[in-house]
C-alpha cells in the first residue's frame, strides 16, 4: 500500500501537538475538531472512507472504514478517543504539546492516553491492501471521553452499528482487559431552616440530619460488599466512596443546608439505574423523624456502566494468543460499556500505561510500538482477512 502520510512517529508528533483537552470546566475545554480532521485527511489518503459525525460544539467522532463490503459492517473495529485531560505545564519538564523523545520514550500529552493508538493502528492497516479484507476495518475516533463520553454515548443513541469485535486503545501494558467496574456519582443534598443557634428550636439542622444520611450510606455500604463480589478484580466487591461533605458557614448559626457527594463503582452485571432506585428508597425514609428537613437526591453525571466481555469471546482469545497474556480485569473506565452495547465483544487492550496517564511527563515507551502494531496487524488478519463464517 502506498504511504503518502507521515511516518508512525512524525504522526504521533503531529497529534500531541493538537491540544484536544476535553474538561467539565468550560474554562478549559478544547474542540477535538483539529485531530479529527488530521486523521480523516491521513486515513483518506490511505483508502478508507472517513466519516466525521458531529457531536456537539467543536466536538465530532470520526468513523473510517476501510476494506470489505462497505454495506456489511462485521469486522474489526479499532477505537480510540482524542481527547485529554488538562495538564499543568509548569509540573512537566518538557512541553506537553510537543513531543519529546528521550530515555527511550516518547514525551507529550496524550502520548499514551491515547493519540498513540491511533498511530500504531494506522500502520497495521498499512500492512494489508484493501483487496485482500473479506471484512471492514473502522478506526473509530470519539470525542470527550475524558469528560462526558458524548462521543460514544452519541454512537449509542444512533444505534451505530460499527463491527463484531472492538479493540479499544487505552494503555494497558499491551494486556487485554475484559471487564472493568461502572461508576456512578451522586449527590445528596439536606435541606434544613438556619436560625440562632442559642435556641434549636428556631431552625431545623441541615447537619443533624446528614449525620442520619451518613449512617444510612455506611450500612448500604456494607451490603453492597457483603451481597456482591467478583473475583477477577483486586477490589472484589463494589465500593462506595464518601467524596465530599459541605455545610453551614458559622459556628454560631443552625445549618441551613448540607450536601454529600458520593462514587459508586458498581460490579458487571449490576444495573446503574436500578441501584439508584436502591438508593433512592433507602434513603428516602432518614429523615422521618427529623421534622423541617427534606433530602435530594440527585446524580452528578449519566453514569459509566460496568463492562464485561465473556472469557471465551473470540476476540478475547485472539489477544491472549497474540500478547501471550492472559486477559485481566481493571479499577478504571473506558468506552467499553457503549461498544458492548452497540454488539461488539470488546477488549480494552493498547501500548503505554495507565499509571502515566493523567500525570505530568506522560509517555508511552517505543519498545512497545512494535509489538503493538505486529498485534494490532494480526488481529486485523484474524477478523478482517480470515474471519470465521
Amino acid at each position: 500500500m502506498s504511504r503518502p502520510i507521515p511516518d508512525l512517529l512524525a504522526r504521533i508528533r503531529a497529534l500531541i501537538a493538537l491540544p484536544t483537552v476535553s474538561c467539565t470546566d468550560p474554562r478549559h475545554d478544547q474542540s477535538n475538531l483539529p485531530v479529527i480532521h488530521l486523521l480523516a485527511e491521513w486515513l483518506e489518503a490511505v483508502g478508507f472512507r472517513a466519516e466525521i459525525m458531529p457531536v456537539g460544539d467543536g466536538k465530532a467522532n470520526l468513523v473510517a472504514t476501510f476494506g470489505g463490503p462497505a454495506d456489511q459492517p462485521g469486522g474489526l473495529v479499532l477505537s480510540g478517543h482524542t481527547d485529554t485531560v488538562p495538564c499543568d505545564p509548569g509540573l512537566w519538564t518538557s512541553d506537553p504539546f510537543r513531543a519529546t523523545e528521550r530515555d527511550g520514550r516518547i514525551y507529550g500529552l496524550g502520548s499514551c492516553d491515547m493519540k498513540g493508538f491511533f498511530s500504531l493502528a494506522i500502520e497495521a492497516a498499512l500492512r494489508y491492501e484493501a483487496q485482500a479484507y473479506r471484512r471492514p476495518l473502522v478506526i473509530l475516533a470519539t470525542a470527550d471521553e475524558e469528560s462526558s463520553m458524548s462521543g460514544a454515548r452519541a454512537l449509542l443513541a444512533e444505534n451505530r452499528r460499527l463491527g463484531r469485535q472492538a479493540v479499544i486503545g487505552e494503555p494497558t501494558g499491551l494486556k487485554p482487559i475484559r471487564l472493568h467496574k461502572g461508576v456512578m456519582m451522586e449527590a445528596i443534598t439536606v435541606k434544613g431552616r438556619a436560625g440562632h443557634s442559642s435556641d434549636p428550636a428556631l431552625g431545623a439542622n441541615a447537619l443533624d440530619g446528614m449525620h442520619a444520611v451518613i449512617s444510612e450510606l455506611l450500612a448500604f455500604r456494607a451490603e453492597l460488599k457483603a451481597k456482591h463480589r467478583h473475583p477477577a478484580f483486586k477490589v472484589d466487591y463494589p465500593t462506595l466512596n464518601l467524596g465530599s461533605i459541605h455545610g453551614g458557614d458559622n459556628p454560631n448559626r443552625i445549618c441551613g443546608c448540607c450536601e454529600t457527594q458520593i462514587d459508586i463503582r458498581p460490579l458487571p452485571g449490576m444495573d446503574l439505574e436500578e441501584l439508584h432506585q436502591v438508593l433512592a428508597n433507602r434513603l428516602a425514609p432518614v429523615l422521618a423523624g427529623h421534622p423541617g428537613l427534606s433530602l435530594e437526591l440527585r446524580r452528578l453525571f449519566a453514569g459509566l456502566p460496568p463492562f464485561e466481555t465473556p472469557a471465551g469471546a473470540g476476540i478475547v482469545r485472539a489477544c491472549e494468543e497474540f500478547t501471550g497474556q492472559g486477559s485481566d480485569a481493571v479499577a478504571f473506565g473506558t468506552e467499553a460499556p457503549f461498544l458492548s452495547q452497540l454488539g461488539m465483544d470488546t477488549v480494552v487492550m493498547g501500548p503505554g500505561f495507565i499509571d502515566q496517564a493523567h500525570q505530568p511527563d506522560e509517555y508511552l515507551p517505543l519498545d512497545h510500538i512494535a509489538p503493538g502494531v505486529e498485534v494490532l496487524g494480526r488481529l486485523i488478519e484474524r477478523f478482517c482477512l480470515h474471519p470465521a463464517a
